[in-house]
């Protein structure tokens, strides 16, 4: 194999991989990253068995082959050499990269020994979604996902497909819940219930830019695959039943806020100054039209504020995490919300103002 491709084409593509090739040793095989050129084509592959990763790769080939190259140790090289990049193996062991006066010698695997991409059943069904719409649903509900619950499903998100093609998105760690729905225009036989890592959507968002473009989904049994222009995205689902979110969303409630959004991030950050820092919790006093945040810690002292709002209902107590509110709020964009309350230990409501795509279900905590 010997192939010349430009510095800033291998830097790109080599970046894309860096979150997926598998730091630790525990299989040296998924530390590196597949290269196959063939046909003056060329792709890599890399892969952690849970998510595998494809996308071509521009080069100047002069000989084919294959080759499992180490993927940081060549992309510590690439970003310090400067002008166009030389590969050249004679076998499967080393791998020879050299750019202007600068050389090296890479030791390398076998090509057989790099896992296969995993084939997806001949049942699959397809539907396509717009790129910048899959983005803002896995943004408005990923932050609410578990990390590392015992509860696996709960440590990655939901993806509900109606059979009429409308998409709804849920993540929950259990104390709270973000749900997003939206209308692809595609169709499927049946509705599907579909639970991905928290950590295979986290890689995807990053190939989902600010540019619109569609992004076709091959659902099998075990593996969904996303196609986003030349890019292959495929990754294992989780198994399991995810909990039932629409017994969650609480009914409509008879005490209901209209707030600003920005103001009350602001005062959320400058009162939780003040909270412990591991509950992060802060008191909501609500009374007509007005809103008060305090926040108390006997070990460094008390914070208070105080913004304005529309509210007409009996006065209310209650304490939330901080945390889980600004998260929230940070990924909304209306100017005003709506905030739906019932009893102090209720589950609350946050909405959009004028919209029900998005809802946010989170628990208070006791005072």
């Amino acid at each position: 194999m010997k192939v010349t491709v430009e510095k800033n084409e291998l830097q790109k593509k080599l970046s894309d991989i860096q979150n997926i090739v598998e730091k630790k040793n525990t299989m040296p095989i998924l530390s590196h990253f597949l290269l196959v050129v063939e046909k003056s084509e060329a792709y890599i592959t890399a892969t952690d068995l849970e998510t595998a990763f494809r996308e071509p790769l521009k080069v100047t080939a002069v000989a084919d082959g294959k080759l499992c190259i180490p993927a940081k140790k060549l992309f510590e090289i690439v970003r310090e050499v400067e002008g166009d990049i030389v590969l050249e193996s004679g076998d499967q062991k080393w791998l020879k990269v050299k750019s202007g006066k600068s050389n090296f010698r890479l030791a390398c695997l076998s090509a057989d020994e790099f896992p296969v991409w995993p084939a997806l059943a001949e049942d699959t069904e397809k539907m396509e979604i717009d790129s910048l719409l899959l983005l803002e649903m896995i943004d408005k509900t990923l932050y609410s996902a578990g990390e590392s619950d015992t509860r696996y499903v709960l440590n990655g998100l939901l993806f509900n497909i109606k059979a009429d093609g409308s998409l709804t998105v849920v993540g929950t760690d259990g104390h709270r819940l973000a749900l997003s729905t939206k209308a692809t225009g595609s169709t499927l036989k049946e509705e599907r219930k579909i639970i991905f890592s928290r950590k295979s959507l986290s890689e995807l968002r990053r190939f989902l830019d600010e540019e619109a473009k569609p992004v076709k989904m091959v659902m099998g049994k075990n593996h969904i695959l996303f196609e986003i222009d030349s890019i292959q995205f495929l990754t294992r689902l989780i198994e399991g039943t995810y909990p039932n979110y629409e017994q969650v969303i609480p009914a409509a409630g008879d005490k209901t806020i209209i707030i600003d959004r920005i103001a009350l991030m602001k005062s959320l950050r400058r009162v939780s100054i003040m909270s412990k820092e591991r509950s992060s919790a802060v008191k909501v006093d609500i009374e007509p039209n007005t809103i008060r945040i305090s926040a108390s810690n006997p070990d460094l002292g008390e914070a208070k504020d105080e913004i304005a709002m529309e509210y007409a209902g009996d006065p209310i107590t209650v304490a939330f995490n901080a945390r889980y509110i600004l998260d929230a709020l940070s990924v909304m964009s209306t100017d005003n919300i709506l905030i739906k309350l019932n009893e102090p230990l209720s589950p609350t409501l946050i909405m959009e103002n004028e919209s029900d795509d998005y809802k946010y279900v989170v628990m208070p905590m006791r005072l």
